[in-house]
């Protein structure tokens, strides 16, 4: 099928429920007839569909690449082919497959939300209630899709009808026509939506409020701003906040757990993936590629004295190397706060046991010694030189030899080669609701409730568990005052909080910090940013497909 936006049959996913706690999960590819979608059984199962292409840009690279690479928090690697989107060098142009791959694939995920709200009024034998709600679901993920090509691309081509068979009309949109459309469909959907699903995995009335709240947010910031955003931000994170059952878990490294975090009081909304190897991507025949994310934030451990590449620790890609700014700045306070710690493996232990040359001497490691020590400061040389293993210090960093962040690792894979990672991408949790009211308080000009929501978050991530009053140090060491409450402090808070979560593009285009942070902060990408930067190239393969061309259908500013 020719993946192109307006072009092609829609191919829909049909889907089972499964397993005792149920879940949304599609597994069968097939192209279906209009008459099949107008069936209960259809249009329950073109929802499902729409569901699908959350798994293409989530957790894999091409999602990671366009969301994390190119910041101030991370840089890159030592591995991997898209460099030239860290450095931002003129390589990345309108030719690039991520950027159409991005573009195809919300576009088609789009097409099958449109196409099945179409076909919602022929639906007989379905509760009117309950077509409501699937229909409100569509309109979620429709949001949330034409969300993230304003973000990346601007002003994009927008329809809301099904389209079936080829076409070469296109157009850009006004951005500010696009965050109304997004509006809307949030609004209908936050009045449609139950609180809770028995589906896990489908959307939710706490869901389209997190994400309109996240939405008007960043048009609060942009050419479509509105003068009530970022009051109508604020009151949607705190019903969000206030009106359900959710919490922020006691421990921050909880929130990552395999398995009992995914499911967690504070995630909101979570991204489906599964054991499942033909819906997770293991064959020829499958939509997506698991949860690969296990995979790109890791050092290199593999060649290191005692080590060898093991399921525990993952799969070294190098992608993704975190800047100076991150470890040097972001996480500098290790005292009171647990988040360093808790986000980055500073221990690996023998896999590989046997005799090697370590500080110069001989050190025989049985399996599960330690084996490699990243201290995350300088040690005196007489201490370094007293260990029986290897130790690297933030001088010896390199980008093969790096802190390594966990949230994202994946030890219940079969085996240490098996790619296609099973837990759930955490796409919306409370400690981001925190940090989005904050930050649309403090800008309603309300300090006191701004300052209330961001050491909610900061609290949390305090060393506790040593005694009633050295707790209580560490606890006010990391609550805030109103004199203190800056953009830049809640952008290092979202930087601590959500590092390496798909946000931090985003957020530095949302606030006008992409250029600047970048060039003072990210060493390989600094040199070569400009303004035009805060948005991607228009696929050409979209600009040559629309007739007219780039008259149009026009490019971005700055690329060729």
């Amino acid at each position: 099928m020719n993946k192109k936006i307006l072009i092609g049959f829609i191919t829909l996913c049909v889907g089972i429920f499964g397993s005792c706690k149920r879940m949304l999960d599609e597994e069968i590819r097939s192209q279906v007839s209009d008459e099949y979608i107008s069936t209960p059984e259809g249009f329950e199962d073109g929802v499902r569909a729409a569901y699908s292409t959350l798994r293409t840009f989530h957790a894999n690279e091409m999602g990671m690449t366009l969301t994390v690479f190119g910041t101030d928090t991370y840089t890159m690697g030592s591995d991997g082919s898209y460099k030239f989107i860290n450095e931002y060098t003129s390589q990345f142009d309108p030719r690039v497959d991520f950027v159409g791959n991005l573009w195809n694939d919300l576009y088609i995920g789009i097409n099958t939300c449109n196409t099945v709200i179409d076909r919602s009024a022929d639906v007989e034998g379905l509760p009117e209630e309950q077509k409501n709600v699937r229909t409100s679901e569509l309109m979620f993920l429709r949001a949330y899709y034409y969300f993230t090509l304003v973000q990346q691309f601007g002003a994009v081509h927008l329809t809301t009808t099904g389209t079936t068979e080829a076409t070469t009309e296109a157009s850009r949109t006004p951005v500010a026509e696009v965050y109304q459309l997004i509006e809307d469909d949030l609004r209908t959907a936050i009045a449609n939506l139950p609180d809770t699903q028995n589906d896990y995995g489908r959307a939710t009335k706490p869901a389209a409020e997190h994400l309109l709240a996240r939405v008007l947010l960043t048009r609060a910031s942009s050419e479509a701003a509105q003068d009530s955003d970022y009051a109508d931000a604020a009151a949607l994170a705190e019903q969000v906040i206030n009106n359900y059952n959710f919490r922020l878990l006691d421990d921050f490294a909880s929130v990552f757990e395999q398995g009992t975090g995914e499911r967690s009081e504070e995630v909101i909304w979570a991204v489906q993936y599964t054991r499942n190897a033909i819906t997770n991507g293991a064959n020829a025949d499958a939509d997506g590629t698991g949860n690969a994310a296990h995979r790109y934030f890791l050092m290199e451990y593999d060649i290191l004295p005692g080590m060898n590449r093991n399921v525990t620790d993952g799969q070294p890609w190098k992608r993704f190397m975190p800047t100076d700014y991150t470890l040097e700045i972001l996480f500098e306070d290790r005292v009171n706060d647990t988040r360093y710690k808790k986000s980055f493996k500073d221990v690996f232990y023998c896999s590989r046991p046997g005799t090697y040359n370590v500080n110069n001497k001989q050190v025989t490691y049985q399996l599960g010694d330690t084996a490699v020590w990243l201290p995350g400061y300088q040690l005196d040389p007489e201490v370094r030189a007293s260990k029986n293993f290897l130790v690297i210090e933030p001088s010896n960093y390199t980008q093969r030899l790096y802190p390594t962040l966990t949230k994202f690792l994946d030890p219940e894979r079969p085996d240490m080669n098996y790619e296609q990672g099973s837990r759930d991408f955490l796409a919306f949790r409370l400690a981001e609701t925190c940090l989005i009211a904050a930050e649309a308080f403090m800008y309603s000009g309300n300090m006191d409730k701004a300052v209330e929501y961001i050491n909610m978050v900061r609290a949390r991530a305090a060393y506790n568990g040593l005694d009633e009053a050295e707790d209580e140090t560490h606890r006010q060491a990391m609550l805030i005052d109103a004199s203190q409450l800056t953009i830049d402090f809640i952008l290092e808070e979202r930087g601590r909080e959500l590092l390496g979560e798909q946000l931090r593009w985003y957020d530095l285009v949302r606030t006008h910090q992409l250029v600047d942070r970048v060039q003072q902060y990210n060493p390989d990408g600094g040199n070569n940013i400009r303004e035009h930067h805060v948005l991607r190239p228009i696929p050409q393969d979209q600009i040559d497909r629309t007739e007219g061309g780039t008259s149009s259908f026009p490019q971005n500013p700055g690329y060729n």
